[in-house]
């Protein structure tokens, strides 16, 4: 597969991702959907597009349990466990498109949506957020793209 999507209920900034539990392992807060394929996918599909809603709840320092590996720690480290593929890519929230950093792996901030400030991204994120040199306002869909997304709505 070339691109696979996925959602989670927590992502560090490194882009591992949990779906399995909030708190403990043992004696967690919530239990969550779980796994599904989607640690398969981050192995198999050559770029991972990873889509959620940000807030402090899912953009957090330290994850609860890492159910998918993104950027395992950071640099070369996803390369040093074997993993062949690129990995997560793009995250796009309901704020802003966030990509990793080409050396850290961090995420980084490469453009806000309109109408949302840089504060209010930050605010939405358990870390130091990165923002890119020069950030830019994520552009509207276009007509051709509403339309294939309002078609494709009506049919599902």
């Amino acid at each position: 597969m070339t691109v696979g999507f996925l959602g989670t209920a927590q992502i560090d900034r490194y882009a591992n991702l949990n779906t399995t539990v909030v708190g403990p392992y043992a004696h967690p807060k919530s239990r969550l959907p779980g796994a599904g394929g989607a640690p398969e996918a981050a192995m198999a599909c050559r770029e991972i597009f990873i889509v959620v809603k940000q807030s402090l709840r899912s953009f957090v320092s330290e994850l609860d349990f890492i159910t998918t590996i993104g950027h395992a720690t950071g640099h070369d480290s996803r390369q040093r466990l074997g993993i062949t593929t690129k990995g997560p890519t793009h995250v796009i929230t309901d704020l802003c498109h966030l990509q990793p950093d080409p050396v850290t792996k961090e995420l980084k901030v490469m453009s806000t949506h309109p109408g949302v400030s840089r504060w209010e991204v930050a605010e939405a994120t358990g870390w130091p957020l990165q923002f890119a040199d020069h950030v830019t306002e994520t552009p509207p869909p276009s007509d051709h793209e509403l339309l294939v997304l309002r078609d494709f709505s009506t049919r599902t």
